[in-house]
């Protein structure tokens, strides 16, 4: 029962080239800082990721795609980072855009079982007909695009058929997290975290407190340790070390 794994190279230790990876996090907060580190320090390449976005600033997943360690990202949001745009429009990056609410719940279906749910979002664009560039040709060209999803009337209204997602590998930060992988989100960093944490085979939870087993209580739990196998305890300068994207300040 106790999943407290002496590091984060430890914790990461079989995690393969070309693996699928679910990163939780919004912007930069709550990203696996650390973890994320630690597959870019064991040279990992080929990832096909899943995230609501990529990195920003140097931080987080951008510190992989930078390095050319990821083949591939489905995710809702590029941004201002400028890197995941060159690679994606010069051709060395595949990338699949879908709405953010369909990526939460193709996260979460993933996570409980469910192989596909229907849902409005997309009906009546590419997202639903097919025709999104996954990957250009690097001269302007597609050389792959999204393929026709199936949709289906229900009293009236169109819906489109979305996948469940399941990953190989989850890595996920969470503010404090006891032995048995019970976590617990402070604030905003509740975003795609406990989603990402339940559709991997596989979750890897970075904690910045780690405590006994009771020393959280049950109905304050976000994430039951049913979902995470693997948790890193988090030094104090590891926990600290949050950045800001955009700092936006009153006039004095």
């Amino acid at each position: 029962m106790d999943k407290v794994a002496e590091s984060a190279a430890a914790a990461l230790a079989d995690l393969p080239d070309g693996a699928s990876l679910a990163v939780g996090g919004f912007g930069l907060s709550g990203v696996p800082e650390v973890l994320l580190r630690a597959l870019y320090e064991k040279g990992t390449s080929g990832l096909r990721v899943v995230s609501n976005n990529c990195g920003a600033m140097d931080r987080g997943l951008a510190v992989l795609l930078a390095a050319g360690r990821i083949a591939r990202v489905t995710g809702s949001y590029i941004g201002a980072n400028k890197e995941f745009a060159r690679q994606y429009l010069a051709g060395e990056l595949e990338v699949e855009l879908i709405p953010q609410g369909t990526l939460a719940e193709r996260l979460r279906a993933g996570g409980c079982g469910i192989p596909a749910f229907y849902t409005p979002a997309g009906v009546g664009t590419q997202i639903a007909e097919g025709g999104l560039p996954w990957r250009y040709d690097g001269s302007g060209g597609v050389a792959l695009a999204s393929p026709p999803k199936e949709v289906r009337e229900f009293d009236g209204v169109e819906y489109v058929l979305e996948r469940g997602i399941r990953t190989d590998f989850a890595l996920v930060r969470a503010a404090r997290g006891d032995r048995h992988g019970n976590l617990v989100f402070a604030k905003s960093s509740r975003n795609f975290n406990p989603l990402a944490a339940m559709a991997g085979r596989v979750t890897v939870a970075e904690v910045e407190e780690l405590v006994e087993p009771g020393g959280i209580d049950a109905d304050e739990v976000h994430l039951p340790g049913i979902f995470v196998q693997r948790v890193v305890a988090l030094t104090a300068e590891q926990a600290a070390d949050k950045q800001i994207e955009k700092r936006t300040v009153r006039d004095s």
